[in-house]
């Protein structure tokens, strides 16, 4: 019986440790994306911007596996160097919302009464509006860029991370090691930072994940609209405003950056999926 028992723990243990598949094929396309990233040239054939008047909207070919756009451009080229930017815009414009989100979450969870009162008028003005519709308007105020663009998400974004800390720290506040850490005399600030928060922070981390994969759609969606990175710039969402007027003759323009946008945010979303789920499993 007790070498059942034995058995039965050691199967659960081994579950415990297993990496879910999901975080593993999530990690294997990050991985292949963070490197298209930083070394684009290494596997881009061509110059992404360099124009090529005898071959204008060749289909996909040896010598272009993807085609080529309206000016001869190689679009694999495009493609391969558009995860610079793209990734730049999935870790940019989260990670300011992620951070200043956290912290105040962390306070207004915490203190509660009159600070959750006011976050909660926050709250609802920020959800009154869609979250493009309000990234939109304060991009059109500052005017087209990467730079206002990450300005506009952050000024909307924390409100979602805040709300999702806020929810988590009410929770932990209310357990018997945050009372014995006010029965100790902790000050308010080591108590939230250093024992509600590292226990109240997973939620925020899974969805930040995700968040990322929501950014690389508003940042193409943007590109598309021309308030995000603007042409010649390689950004998926700049290729596929270039190749709509091109889709019965050549689909290849806009084709191509989108599977791109679809595969790298799957990246993020399976990522996301495999980190709850493994801090599930820990916990």
């Amino acid at each position: 019986m007790s070498a059942i028992t034995t058995d039965t723990h050691v199967v659960k243990k081994a579950r415990r440790r297993a990496l879910p598949r999901t975080l593993i094929s999530g990690g294997i396309i990050l991985l292949l994306s963070m490197l298209l990233a930083f070394f684009p040239s290494l596997f881009a054939p061509y110059n992404p911007t360099t124009f090529d008047y005898k071959a204008i909207l060749k289909g996909p070919s040896w010598l272009h596996p993807f085609g080529t756009d309206s000016f001869g451009r190689d679009v694999l080229s495009r493609v391969i160097h558009a995860y610079t930017i793209d990734m730049q815009i999935a870790i940019f414009s989260t990670v300011g919302p992620f951070i200043f989100g956290t912290f105040v979450g962390a306070i207004v969870g915490y203190l509660g009464g009159v600070a959750e009162a006011i976050f909660g008028r926050v709250v609802d003005a920020v959800l009154t509006f869609p979250f493009l519709v309000l990234v939109i308007a304060v991009v059109s105020v500052l005017g087209p860029g990467l730079g206002n663009m990450y300005i506009a998400i952050g000024v909307v974004g924390w409100v979602f991370y805040a709300r999702l800390i806020a929810s988590e720290i009410k929770v932990q506040k209310r357990l018997d090691y945050a009372d014995a850490g006010r029965v100790m005399g902790y000050t308010p600030a080591r108590i939230i930072f250093r024992h509600l928060l590292p226990n109240a922070i997973t939620p925020a981390i899974v969805y930040w994940m995700t968040d990322m994969a929501l950014a690389i759609l508003l940042g193409s969606s943007l590109g598309y609209l021309g308030l995000g990175a603007q042409p010649p710039a390689a950004e998926w969402g700049v290729q596929i405003a270039d190749g709509k007027n091109y889709m019965n003759t050549a689909w290849w323009i806009s084709v191509f950056p989108g599977v791109a946008i679809v595969v790298t945010g799957l990246g993020f979303s399976l990522t996301g999926d495999g980190l709850a789920e493994l801090l599930r499993v820990r916990r």
